[in-house]
């Protein structure tokens, strides 16, 4: 991606490209929702007003992107279906790769985030397909669509203009350049502007954080995400559990770690876990094809549904990560 000088006054990365959009294509600035926004990043963090109205003006109003955002929620998936989408052949051998083109670099960020290797990589397998998925859409775009023309999200997809934005500026990118999902979520680890400001690192230390391109930078950020949302070093993320008459009813099942290990056990769960008695868990339904299993999660498997607030996505996570981290270790030493 595209950076401007660092002699370049930051101002000017929004005048870049402007002969490739017509402003008459664009947004009407001249809206009151619009010169609010303005008016914002001005007084608050010091924007130049004309520029950025260019650059709101440059922005393309995406039909698709309402359409998406609309578009009734698919079918809820049990998790056998949900598993069948995310731990496959390509997936799996796609992680192992990526764990031999990157062994150093994750060894390193493993040791500093105490993420090991096999989860920083899997988040990356299931959001993107290690880079191969990032979306389609520039962020501009999407985000100044869903913040302008979408008004039951408006206040939160502005709020995360006004983060990219100021992303941009401090990456020195041209914000006209960065792409990603419908809804601006960006790079290998999908990373919405505000997560990417509060989380991303620069990994590399050449003193910019690039999620666009597998390397240090996707993995240190996506190991500070876990961490700084409560992953424990060390300790277990999922144990399967068995129970001859389980007594809870899966469709109350919460993301919550409502349970500990000890309440669980009394209520007649058995799994294996050398943590202690008092340690937090949730319990997990995963539905097969022809039956209903337990299993029960950690609080690093807290820490994976606050990526995504999903126990499927969880699952699914570590699944791949448990996968892939055999199949590398099966392999014969260089």
């Amino acid at each position: 991606m595209r950076r401007a000088s660092p002699r370049a006054p930051i101002a000017a990365l929004f005048l870049l490209c402007l002969s490739a959009t017509g402003f008459a294509e664009g947004f009407d600035v001249s809206r009151d929702d619009v010169r609010q926004f303005v008016d914002t990043m001005a007084r608050r963090h010091r924007f130049d007003r004309e520029e950025l109205t260019a650059l709101l003006a440059s922005a393309q109003a995406q039909p698709k992107i309402l359409e998406a955002i609309q578009r009734p929620a698919e079918k809820s998936l049990a998790w056998w279906e949900y598993r069948q989408r995310f731990i496959t052949p390509d997936r799996i051998e796609g992680g192992v790769q990526v764990w031999r083109r990157n062994a150093d670099v994750l060894a390193r960020i493993a040791a500093q985030s105490g993420v090991p290797a096999e989860y920083l990589i899997a988040i990356t397998g299931v959001e993107t397909l290690y880079g191969r998925n990032t979306g389609r859409y520039r962020v501009l775009d999407s985000l100044a669509t869903l913040g302008f023309d979408y008004p039951p999200r408006a206040e939160f997809f502005r709020k995360e203009l006004e983060q990219f934005l100021m992303m941009a500026r401090e990456e020195q990118l041209n914000p006209r350049e960065p792409m990603g999902s419908y809804a601006g979520a960006m790079g290998i680890p999908q990373f919405m502007p505000s997560s990417f400001r509060r989380f991303a690192i620069d990994g590399s230390g050449d003193g910019h954080r690039n999620l666009w391109e597998e390397g240090p930078d996707v993995f240190a950020s996506v190991g500070n995400y876990l961490r700084e949302h409560g992953w424990r070093a060390g300790q277990p993320v999922l144990a399967e559990a068995y129970h001859a008459n389980a007594p809870d009813d899966p469709a109350s099942a919460k993301l919550v770690l409502g349970d500990s290990v000890e309440s669980l056990r009394g209520r007649g769960y058995v799994f294996q876990t050398t943590l202690p008695d008092r340690n937090r868990a949730m319990l997990v339904p995963a539905q097969l094809a022809d039956s209903l299993t337990w299993r029960v999660g950690f609080e690093n498997f807290y820490a994976i549904t606050r990526y995504n607030r999903s126990a499927l996505y969880a699952m699914a996570v570590h699944d791949l990560a448990q996968e892939i981290a055999a199949r590398y270790r099966a392999l014969p030493s260089p």
